[in-house]
């Protein structure tokens, strides 16, 4: 390896986070550095996600301006400590932290199957139940809630062990409708791509009444997932074709 490259490798690697005897917050600390310091029993490990340590001897530091930012996604979420400057910033801790919202969507459809089997058994009569269940105001569906409480809980972690002093959120909007159909406006973003029609009809239009794969006409067609169920598939009309049974 070269000397540019493993510099480079050397600046980018995660800091370790630090706490003084007291259990002060303290700058984060070159790896060497800590491992140096538990060596020589002058420190010890206090936690492993993040790896930290505290110092057995020193009292108080020195503390720079240290700012937490998120780049929010569906299933990861960049986060990044940058330590700002006087010259130039840099990152001092960088980390993935992936979402289970995945998990908790098949987990509440095993759920809902489970449920649905169990009422429609003719063991003993059950009152319908449709009016008894309201949402509380800022209500969030299962997987967002999770997604949102994982960064919020990294969020108390690494202020508790990091002298934070700002956090920065990177938010996006994006018109995925307006994506998909330039030309649309008012009314038309309640109607959707089904408007009008079923699922079947309006992929046999799509796909001119001929199977998706083989191209066969004159033959029994039916709807079909390009990704199956099974392997994480949804039902949204993008990952359905139209096919013939071969």
């Amino acid at each position: 390896m070269s000397k540019s490259k493993k510099k480079k490798n050397q600046t980018n690697q995660n800091r370790v986070l630090v706490l003084d005897k007291k259990g002060k917050r303290l700058m984060p600390m070159h790896p060497a550095r800590a491992r140096e310091l538990l060596r020589e029993k002058k420190a010890k490990v206090v936690r492993s996600r993040p790896f930290t340590i505290k110092l057995t001897e020193r009292i108080g530091g020195y503390t720079q301006p240290l700012e937490l930012k998120f780049d929010p996604g569906s299933k990861t979420t960049g986060t990044a400590m940058v330590l700002h400057g006087k010259t130039q910033s840099k990152v001092v801790l960088a980390a993935n932290l992936e979402h289970r919202g995945s998990e908790i969507v098949k987990a509440m459809q095993k759920r809902r199957n489970l449920r649905k089997a169990r009422r429609s058994r003719k063991t003993r009569y059950r009152k319908s139940r449709f009016l008894n269940r309201k949402r509380k105001k800022g209500w969030l569906p299962p997987s967002v809630k999770s997604r949102v409480d994982n960064i919020l809980n990294w969020v108390r972690k690494l202020l508790f062990f990091a002298p934070l002093t700002h956090i920065a959120v990177e938010q996006n909007k994006f018109d995925t409708q307006k994506m998909q159909n330039p030309e649309i406006s008012g009314q038309e973003y309640q109607y959707g791509t089904l408007h009008g029609c079923d699922a079947k009809q309006y992929l046999l239009t799509k796909f001119n009444y001929e199977c998706a794969y083989c191209h066969a006409q004159g033959v029994p067609l039916e709807v079909e997932h390009v990704v199956p169920r099974a392997k994480g598939g949804s039902n949204r009309i993008s990952n359905l074709v139209i096919a013939c049974q071969k």
